[in-house]
């Protein structure tokens, strides 16, 4: 059976639990490198990256990731968790490196410029799917055998490399378990 690993140091992990309930998947609360061992994917939450980054290495877990992620456990960025995976944050090197993306923190502007935008996802036919953006990052340049999924205008905000996937935007906030569903199948 999967086991899906909600990585709870930090963040709105605990808002992915009913779509995985709903997708009748098993599911673990992550705050150790034991627990990395233990799961067959992994979903990085949003909320405050360089929080998540500063306690990955307090707890020891950054190095055991990067391992994980570089033997091929599927794993799933959410907004914070995108910034986490992309190698180049703000012009910086990433935290763990895993995608060839360079990313912009909160490039759409504070809390208060939160905001729903309707975008279409071929990949899940969905159309109009309404992407909830928090504080999100921009996607600034995708590097090679990235799959853009989704775009907010000429920006992508849903792409994926082999089994890690990305999306700036927050879809554990809709009651639409397709995200959900479809990290399942990767």
């Amino acid at each position: 059976m999967t086991v899906v690993g909600l990585l709870g140091l930090q963040g709105a992990f605990l808002d992915h639990i009913p779509h995985l309930k709903r997708c009748a998947v098993s599911y673990r609360i992550v705050r150790d490198s034991m627990a990395l061992n233990a799961i067959d994917r992994l979903i990085i939450p949003g909320g405050e990256s360089t929080v998540m980054a500063k306690f990955l290495e307090e707890f020891d877990m950054l190095a055991p990731l990067c391992r994980r992620i570089r033997e091929g456990l599927p794993v799933w960025g959410v907004c914070a968790g995108s910034i986490l995976l992309a190698e180049q944050v703000d012009g910086n090197a990433g935290s763990l490196s895993a995608l060839p993306i360079s990313v912009t923190r909160n490039a759409y502007g504070r809390q208060i410029a939160s905001s729903v935008h309707f975008i279409d996802i071929p990949v899940m036919k969905q159309e109009r799917y309404p992407a909830v953006f928090i504080r999100a990052p921009r996607i600034d340049r995708v590097g090679e055998g990235v799959t853009v999924h989704a775009s907010r205008g000429n920006d992508p905000v849903f792409i994926q490399k082999e089994k890690i996937m990305a999306t700036t935007f927050h879809p554990e906030l809709n009651q639409d378990d397709c995200f959900h569903d479809y990290f399942l199948k990767v």
